[in-house]
């Protein structure tokens, strides 16, 4: 690092509290930076396998099943097609899934194995400017899944209304309440076995969040139990702006995933100040 940018870092640290510069010194874009230039060099056939997944769903059970089910009521009591009620759902299932293994296998491994974040955290930058990059990484991923996706459902003519364009930034709120909260978990993960689990969480939640079906063939206890559940609270978003209805529920959707970003960037901070910043 040049000699300009450390006097530019330290004159930033000492305009913050204390506590403040001992977590975040204004640089998380040099993890981004860092981050794309990985980027260049993937194999995006492994990337472009999350917007795939999706798809084939939807071909499969939207289309497929969906010609033996008929119409279902949808967010605003009006029928709509099969197709039209689970695509909505599975757009959100991919910014979860998207968001998670990004920010579960790629952190890992950095954590774990090539001790990047060690290295990190031995320069000028804080654990919140490592949290806030690799976080950015994770929704520059399901961004791009989400537009990919939306894209295919406005060919079908599954969207009808312009409301619908506010699913691109919905995904990219629930991808940052995924990414902060797998890469808080994935910080207190210590062998490659324990990654097995993630899929245990996400398939559950996946065919049981209401995405397939509605919550209503559930007794009620069980409903609050989907209801706790982030991807429901996803689904529901994602399926009010397909048909342009918004309500009060849309809010409280909106404020849920708000305050689980919120505390999964505070969690990661905390984890990684504490694991290396001892």
């Amino acid at each position: 690092m040049s000699v300009d940018v450390m006097a530019r870092t330290k004159r930033r640290l000492r305009a913050k509290p204390g506590w403040l510069a001992n977590l975040y010194a204004g640089n998380a874009r040099a993890v981004i930076g860092r981050g794309f230039r990985v980027i260049r060099t993937a194999n995006w056939g492994v990337i472009a396998t999350g917007f795939f997944e999706p798809v084939f769903y939807l071909l499969a059970m939207g289309v497929g099943m969906g010609a033996l089910v008929g119409s279902v009521p949808g967010p605003d009591g009006q029928p709509i097609s099969y197709a039209m009620y689970i695509a909505p759902a599975l757009l959100a299932t991919s910014a979860m899934n998207g968001a998670v293994y990004d920010s579960v296998n790629n952190v890992f491994f950095k954590l774990r194995y090539s001790k990047l974040y060690e290295g990190m955290l031995q320069t000028s930058l804080g654990p919140m400017d490592v949290a806030i990059g690799e976080i950015f990484m994770a929704l520059f991923r399901g961004l791009l899944y989400a537009i990919g996706f939306l894209g295919v459902l406005a060919i079908m003519g599954l969207v009808t209304s312009w409301w619908a364009l506010l699913m691109i930034p919905v995904a990219v709120l629930i991808a940052l309440g995924f990414a902060s909260v797998g890469m808080a978990v994935t910080s207190f993960m210590k062998s490659f076995q324990q990654l097995d689990l993630v899929p245990m969480v996400l398939l559950p939640m996946f065919l049981f969040s209401a995405t397939l079906y509605p919550i209503t063939v559930y007794p009620e206890p069980i409903q609050w139990f989907v209801k706790a559940m982030p991807l429901w609270h996803g689904v529901e978003l994602m399926r009010q702006l397909s048909v342009g209805y918004l309500d009060a529920a849309s809010g409280v959707h909106v404020l849920y995933f708000t305050l689980l970003s919120v505390l999964g960037i505070a969690a990661v901070t905390f984890r990684l100040q504490k694991l290396f910043l001892r």
